[in-house]
């Protein structure tokens, strides 16, 4: 029998082949919950969940683009053959980034974060929502990842910042709509953390970065990873709608 706060819950998280998706995928496991692990690159699901400890149910990769209705229609569908209970847990961590300044940004490049981290969060919420309403799921939690850059902006990051601040009004929105159903739905607000995506950063750039971040260090996934742990147990039961800044101390 596992144990652990999540123990024998079934948890949905997208860009788990990847980055904080990934780390959220090995704790969750570690806390006994079942994944179905989402990505875009099949590859990289499978490789998660080959790295994953197998208890009596197995967990499953999928493939889909979030950004795609049709995809998630179909992943849902897929999810809900090959598992024997009703996912409970969602997080939302698959996201893009295409940076410029933005008088030099194209609408393209702009159009596509927005439909990836907003429109896909917005997709991902809806059918795990209606997925849980219907199967009258008693403790539900969807956990969407946001950014610090959401709250305050970023230089380069015109569409990122939009997003991700599209993110967190459409957290607390969903937070309002779902909470009757015994659905929370919170978001975390990683700031900067240890990931493939910050690894591409210039050092001399990371450096000026620290002196921004009051702890004066830069996060791990783990960290972001165990905030998702929180929000998505029983030791949240009372919060929704909340943005829940994991960024030592950005931002304040």
């Amino acid at each position: 029998m596992a144990s652990g706060v999540l123990a024998g819950r079934l948890a949905i998280v997208t860009g788990g082949g990847s980055g904080i998706g990934k780390t959220i995928c090995q704790v969750f496991a570690r806390e006994g919950a079942i994944l179905a692990v989402v990505d875009i690159d099949k590859s990289n699901a499978e490789a998660t969940v080959s790295g994953l400890p197998q208890g009596s149910q197995k967990h499953q990769a999928y493939t889909a683009d979030i950004a795609s209705s049709t995809d998630i229609n179909a992943m849902m569908a897929q999810i809900k053959s090959q598992f024997s209970v009703l996912p409970s847990v969602a997080v939302n961590s698959a996201g893009i980034t295409r940076d410029n300044f933005l008088m030099k940004m194209d609408e393209k490049n702009f159009d596509k974060v927005i439909d990836v981290n907003l429109k896909g969060t917005f997709l991902v919420n809806q059918a795990v929502g209606k997925c849980m309403m219907e199967g009258k799921v008693e403790n539900g939690s969807i956990i969407n990842i946001s950014s610090i850059v959401g709250k305050m902006g970023n230089i380069g990051q015109g569409n990122y910042a939009a997003s991700k601040a599209g993110v967190i009004g459409l957290t607390k929105t969903a937070a309002r709509e779902f909470a009757r159903f015994n659905i929370r739905v919170n978001a975390v607000l990683p700031g900067f953390i240890d990931t493939p995506m910050t690894a591409a950063v210039p050092e001399h750039l990371l450096q000026r970065a620290m002196f921004l971040v009051p702890m004066m260090k830069i996060g791990k996934s783990e960290d972001v990873a165990d905030a998702c742990v929180f929000l998505a147990s029983d030791r949240s039961k009372y919060i929704t709608g909340t943005s829940l800044e994991v960024a030592g101390g950005l931002g304040i």
